[in-house]
């Protein structure tokens, strides 16, 4: 066996870029919504006889899924910009 370390290729830094920040809010949103349980533990508005805490958290599927659409879309769009930039 050799002493001498094998050499490891260099890895990129993490690049932290506006269109990245808005992923991770994108991502973040809706666990922040749900978790922050006092701010939808109430009754009131109902919302054609459903309670606020009920359809706040339906709202928050629809709107998650919307969120995360987004965040796809835009992680897919920077991905290509980055092998286009390292390509040329």
């Amino acid at each position: 066996m050799s002493d001498v370390p094998e050499k490891k290729p260099p890895t990129a830094a993490p690049v932290v870029t506006p269109v990245r920040v808005v992923i991770a809010l994108c991502l973040l949103a809706p666990f922040v919504a749900m978790l922050w349980v006092g701010s939808y533990a109430k009754t009131d508005p109902t919302f054609i006889g459903i309670p606020f805490f009920y359809w706040y958290q339906m709202l928050w599927v629809l709107l998650s899924t919307a969120l995360t659409v987004i965040a796809y879309q835009l992680w897919q769009r920077d991905q290509r910009a980055r092998k286009r930039g390292a390509g040329a």
